[in-house]
């Protein structure tokens, strides 16, 4: 009899209760974040140590396996605020990794980079890298979250923080970014729901955080200029429509403005363009639909979900080569699943018309289900897509993409903002 090894162990994702899973999700989330006695060393800069509050995307790099060539530990201000929302809303024994997160955000605020650069050294250093204003907007959002959880002292580091970030916005808002997917530059939907829902967070704050007067101002026109997105059929990524990715639409960027931002999840429009971004990868008749899908059907879980129609972007390499579906987007159109569910639920009602319709048909509901069996429809198909992740998981530990074909992981490995989407998704249900 062979030794037994976990890589020929399966979960029966059907069978597993989600919440019981979560926890796991939270430890494995939490080695990737440094402290002062957990320290990592940057395997590609000689002497270079990370500071407490800094969060590892990966510890994947180009040496680390032999068929990845990318290189994940450093610090992006995105990855690390939606983790640290996640810390905030877990089971860490003691404070201190939020107050190290707050620490570390000032120290990449004061490291001499541009203020909303992306992505940063394990020690907060400015990296080269591009620029992207939706980091200030999440980072503000997360330490809004963890606020009453800091120290008197941190709180008020934390007020500096959270005020250079809407110094920063302010000049900022209207602008152009380099997009969630650091490929291209343009007006984003993504951009402007977060910064939308961190301008509204803040003005209805009850921490006694100073509430700017352009706020007034900033939160009409966010919600004006989200609307110029929608071309008739579903809301578009970037304005204007990037040219040299076609199509570069539906884009799940768009479902992950309503889960980071401040979309409602009863937009018609959102669900329209959410149904779309399913059927495109979950209908066999797509030319964009994942094989691994078709089986994973037949099993009662999925559909996994990548990015937007005809990515390259294969995770290994730099090489344009393959489409594949990632954890991210997977857990996040769970969470709008669970949210809508929810919402339906304190409503007494089915936000149902022509915009919506064909996504709730993909659940099984119609003008005569009624909403409470809707929700319920809604939660099972959730449940679904997170079982995806379970079973095609390495024993829980999650990379970032599952191979198209086989279902197995794929790129580099345990992505903190992996597990940071299943752990919210699983909190929303």
């Amino acid at each position: 009899m062979g030794e037994l090894q976990y890589s020929e162990v399966q979960v029966a994702a059907a069978q597993s209760n989600l919440t019981a899973i979560a926890p796991y999700m939270f430890w494995l989330m939490f080695r990737n974040v440094a402290s002062d006695g957990f320290v990592f060393e940057d395997p590609e800069n000689a002497h270079v140590l990370s500071q407490p509050g800094c969060v590892l995307a990966s510890p994947s790099w180009e040496n680390s396996a032999t068929n990845v060539t990318q290189d994940y530990v450093y610090n992006w201000t995105r990855d690390a605020a939606i983790v640290a929302i996640e810390l905030a809303a877990g089971t860490v024994p003691t404070s201190q990794p939020l107050i190290d997160y707050v620490q570390f955000a000032q120290i990449c605020q004061n490291s001499g980079g541009d203020f909303d650069l992306g992505s940063f050294f394990i020690n907060g250093a400015p990296r080269n890298w591009s620029d992207q204003t939706d980091g200030p907007a999440l980072q503000t959002l997360a330490i809004l979250q963890l606020f009453s959880q800091l120290d008197a002292p941190t709180q008020t580091l934390a007020n500096a923080v959270i005020a250079a970030n809407l110094n920063f916005l302010q000049g900022a808002y209207q602008g152009e970014t380099v997009n969630l997917w650091e490929e291209e530059t343009g007006a984003s939907f993504f951009a402007r729901a977060v910064q939308l829902q961190c301008f509204q967070a803040i003005t209805g704050n009850t921490l006694e955080i100073p509430v700017p007067g352009w706020l007034s101002t900033a939160i009409p026109w966010l919600q004006n200029a989200l609307q110029e997105h929608w071309n008739g059929q579903y809301y578009q990524s970037l304005l204007p429509v990037p040219t040299d990715k076609t199509p570069y639409d539906p884009n799940i960027d768009i479902v992950m403005a309503a889960i980071y931002g401040a979309v409602p999840v009863t937009d018609t429009r959102l669900l329209a363009t959410a149904a779309l971004l399913r059927s495109q990868w979950a209908d066999p008749a797509s030319s964009y639909f994942y094989p691994i899908n078709g089986p994973d059907q037949q099993r009662g879980i999925g559909p996994l979900l990548g990015r937007y129609p005809g990515d390259l972007y294969d995770g290994d390499t730099d090489a344009q080569v393959g489409d594949h579906p990632w954890a991210v987007p997977t857990a996040n159109f769970a969470e709008l699943c669970y949210r809508l569910a929810s919402a339906i639920t304190a409503a007494g009602t089915v936000p149902l018309d022509a915009n919506s319709a064909s996504f709730f048909s993909q659940a099984g509901i119609g003008a005569q289900t009624t909403p409470a069996a809707a929700a319920a429809a809604l939660q099972s198909a959730g449940d679904q897509m997170l079982q995806a992740i379970i079973f095609h998981s390495d024993h829980l530990e999650l990379s970032e993409q599952f191979d198209a074909s086989t279902g197995y992981e794929k790129s580099v490995s345990n992505l903190s903002w992996s597990y940071a989407s299943f752990l919210s998704a699983v909190r929303a249900r």
